[in-house]
């Protein structure tokens, strides 16, 4: 229990700047709260006064008793509305500000960190988890509340009569009690459920992006027997779970019934002794009806604690876990770079397998320089360690003679845009695509790169335009329409160094063409690296690096290399025989 109070604590401290763009709500809550309190002590009084009264013919005095009554309920319920409408307000505004840090943060993530979570397992944490904190936290505040009442109303019936105060304490600690031993059983099953539910989320969510994939490979059965698994699982957890409440209520309902019929016997006791007077008995009696819900309160409030505590573990570990390796970058701050940059003994391991064995090599702004060989000998991995996607690498890279280590994320990623080969295209129109990019962009700019991308003629043809939505990932756009806006997002970027990492490799021939001869328009102005299979498409660079087993084997132009290197000779012409 101790361990629970201090993880609260921790979990309330870290959840409390949540809370400050909600600071004068919470200030008018608890104003609020504190009148809902002494309404909710008088209201018992009056209506055992005006039980008394009707039952003493005294009707006058009734009516007047009656008015002031539902005046005081009228007002208590208009109390109630603004608290819960307060509650839900806070509850809101701590959702948004959690999801907005999860997203944040989860930015900042290294790409093994995301890949080794699991991009489903991330959004159900931020939907769900997050979604779990803010309605647990404002759920605690109202339990703490009504318990505060609890206490008002047990110092009046002590005031009343001491043996039905003793009676009822001893009756809420047996309800406590059971409510304690379900409430540690309920989260024992929350933690298997939660874990459970995750586990069938990521794979769902899978499914639903892969599902093309799913289908061309004629696996929809074996999916679904993985998800009817899955899910098999998460439907026996959630009963499990939702079975220790329905049980441990009946268990209470139970014990309920026979201490409220003693209870009965005890006050009737003491008004035959004279210990007790009829009016006093009623106000203990409708106090009892309140405190009934005590245990329930207890019992609400020790499982939002549970539920917030787990919730709290999962989402502020996306947020401050020192375990996820999170991007880091220097305070050197560049406005404009000339483009030149360069390996020096680079070695990089991924999974414990080497990648990268010494790459050294020199880039000079305003150059085309394009990296060949076979898959898996590191070339993408040179882009991802220039843009600094990952920092576990021993050697020194450098822009413009300074280390990359040194200089701010806006210095690296603000000059260097990628163009990759699967680029992710967002579920919004083509405007809002490239928009993305620069928020102030105009229809000209647009114009002017979907034409340099050879995609201008297809997007004036569509019916609604630049104002055409693409679907999710694209999936409105063939291959080849999908890597030309991800080409015109690059264009507009205007960056000093631009990565082609197999940008072409999904057009016809008379698209990559046109990409080709847009690329050859811009070599004057920028650093261009080019990752191409189809080595037509770069004869006319500057320097081509040939690249085995993770090393600069040679570089050269097009034509050197013919004459200098049997393996890249050995390529080009396999592709020329091919075409």
């Amino acid at each position: 229990m101790k361990n629970k109070l201090k993880n609260l604590k921790n979990n309330f401290n870290k959840t409390k700047k949540y809370l400050k763009k909600s600071k004068k709500l919470l200030i008018i809550y608890m104003i609020l709260s504190c009148l809902s309190i002494i309404f909710g002590i008088l209201l018992p009084v009056l209506s055992a006064k005006m039980v008394i009264k009707l039952t003493s013919n005294m009707l006058y005095e009734l009516a007047l008793m009656s008015i002031l009554y539902y005046i005081l309920y009228f007002i208590n319920n208009m109390i109630i509305f603004f608290i819960r409408k307060i509650l839900l307000k806070i509850e809101t505004n701590v959702s948004y500000s959690l999801r907005l840090d999860v997203a944040s943060s989860v930015l900042k993530f290294q790409d093994s960190v995301i890949n080794k979570i699991g991009t489903g397992k991330i959004i159900e944490r931020m939907q769900s988890d997050t979604k779990e904190i803010s309605s647990s936290f404002d759920d605690m505040i109202n339990q703490i509340t009504n318990l505060t009442e609890s206490i008002g109303i047990f110092v009046s019936i002590f005031i009343i009569n001491k043996l039905m105060f003793v009676y009822i304490i001893i009756k809420e600690i047996i309800y406590i009690t059971i409510i304690k031993k379900g409430a540690k059983t309920l989260n024992e099953k929350d933690k298997d459920y939660r874990k459970i539910s995750e586990d069938a989320s990521s794979f769902s969510t899978e499914l639903i992006r892969g599902q093309k994939d799913i289908k061309m490979l004629n696996s929809e059965k074996s999916f679904k027997n993985k998800l009817n698994e899955l899910l098999t699982k998460h439907t026996k957890s959630s009963f499990d779970k939702e079975y220790v409440n329905i049980r441990y209520d009946f268990y209470y309902d139970i014990v309920f019934s026979v201490l409220e019929c003693l209870e009965l016997f005890l006050m009737i006791s003491l008004i035959i002794n004279k210990e007790l007077d009829i009016a006093n008995a009623l106000v203990i009696h409708n106090y009892a009806e309140r405190t009934k819900y005590l245990g329930y309160s207890i019992d609400y409030l020790i499982k939002q604690m549970n539920r917030f505590n787990l919730s709290c573990e999962r989402v502020y570990e996306l947020i401050d876990s020192p375990k996820f390796i999170k991007e880091s970058f220097g305070n050197t701050h560049l406005d404009h770079i000339n483009g030149d940059f360069m390996f020096d003994n680079v070695h990089f391991s991924y999974d414990k397998k080497e990648v990268l064995k010494g790459m050294t090599f020199k880039v000079n702004a305003n150059t085309t320089v394009a990296f060949v060989g076979k898959s898996g000998v590191g070339k993408s991995t040179i882009f991802s360690l220039l843009c600094k996607m990952y920092d576990n690498y021993t050697g020194t890279i450098k822009i413009d003679g300074i280390d990359i280590n040194e200089l701010d994320k806006d210095s690296i990623r603000g000059n260097i845009t990628v163009v990759s080969q699967n680029p992710y295209i967002f579920n919004l129109s083509i405007r809002d695509n490239l928009k993305l990019v620069k928020e102030d962009i105009t229809e000209e700019e647009m114009i002017n790169a979907l034409k340099l991308a050879d995609l201008y003629d297809f997007v004036k043809d569509l019916p609604n335009g630049l104002d055409t939505i693409v679907g999710e990932g694209g999936v409105n756009l063939s291959g080849g329409e999908k890597q030309r806006l991800a080409i015109a997002r690059a264009f507009i970027q205007k960056t000093e160094i631009i990565l082609f990492d197999e940008a072409t490799s999904s057009l016809d021939n008379e698209s990559q063409k046109a990409i080709t001869n847009a690329i050859n328009n811009l070599k004057k102005d920028y650093t261009i690296l080019i990752i191409a299979h189809r080595l037509s498409t770069i004869k006319n660079a500057d320097k081509i690096i040939y690249i085995e087993d993770g090393r600069n084997v040679q570089e050269g132009t097009h034509e050197k290399l013919l004459k200098v290197c049997p393996n890249y000779k050995k390529l080009y012409e396999s592709e020329v025989i091919k075409n």
